[in-house]
């Protein structure tokens, strides 16, 4: 049986922590920053954590 590939897109945009949780950054930061606020934008700097809804098929992307 060959191995099974991870999915490229998802091994840029995704990092396990120590303890399997699935790290992420957030949407809305990437252009039009001048109508957001500085406290929102500072706000969006910081990882997340993935929805528990989401965290199945993530790791499958990411090959375990």
């Amino acid at each position: 049986m060959p191995k099974m590939k991870t999915n490229s897109s998802a091994k840029k945009r995704f990092k396990r922590t120590g303890t399997g949780k699935i790290k992420r950054k957030k949407a809305f930061r990437s252009h039009i920053l001048t109508k957001k606020s500085p406290k929102t934008k500072r706000q969006l700097r910081k990882d997340t954590l993935v929805d528990d809804a989401d965290k199945k098929q993530i790791k499958r992307l990411l090959g375990g």
